[in-house]
């Protein structure tokens, strides 16, 4: 394992790439979050507070799926299972709303944006998913699925209640809508800050 910035990475070192499968959020929701999360990190923390990892704002995504470090020749599977989970399927419109943490109380791990509108056929999605990954060889995952947008790690962070709160004023009553339409493969690259997320495939939802 590999120590990052105080946070261990488990995944580092295994062979292969670190991927997974997500819905990402379209421009117009991702340019709303992106101003909530500039109001909250403009607002100083208090003397001797380290600030939580922020996720990068260009590549906010809905994950339905980690699937780890994959080797190269199990792409295509994943990206057959994924076209076979959209297969007529159409758009979706969905809503974010709510903050909230894990674990819920004390100092949390993450820090996350909820999903209203949406949130049933997300979990249809990953359903379908899971079942069609299963048939690819990859291991079935009973974990429920709880769909949020992942804004922050806080690792146990002092700073993390205080900035969960924060973001919870920031959003207050609002909603920001978002286009569910295509689910995405991507890598995920680490190392010289946040994760970076790359895009290797798409699958469209068309009707």
């Amino acid at each position: 394992m590999t120590r990052r910035g105080g946070w261990i990475d488990p995944m580092a070192g295994m062979p292969g790439r670190r991927l997974f499968i997500a819905v990402p959020l379209d421009a117009a929701a991702v340019a709303a979050v992106t101003g909530i999360v500039d109001t909250v990190r403009a607002e100083p923390l208090p003397a001797g507070m380290h600030d939580v990892r922020w996720v990068r704002m260009d590549g906010l995504h809905l994950t339905l799926r980690f699937l780890g470090p994959t080797p190269d020749e199990r792409i295509d599977p994943a990206i057959d299972a994924m076209t076979q989970v959209v297969a007529g399927l159409g758009p979706v419109a969905g809503r974010l709303a709510g903050v909230g943490t894990f674990p819920e109380s004390g100092r949390p791990r993450a820090i996350w944006i909820g999903i209203t509108d949406g949130a049933v056929p997300l979990g249809t999605l990953s359903e379908r998913l899971g079942v069609a990954l299963a048939s690819a060889g990859w291991p079935v995952d009973d974990r429920p699925f709880r769909p949020h947008l992942t804004l922050a790690r806080a690792d146990g962070l002092v700073a993390g209640p205080l900035v969960a709160r924060r973001l919870e004023v920031a959003v207050a009553d609002r909603t920001i809508p978002f286009v569910l339409d295509r689910l995405a493969l991507f890598e995920s690259v680490t190392g010289g800050g946040p994760a970076r997320y790359v895009p290797l495939a798409e699958a469209l939802m068309r009707p």
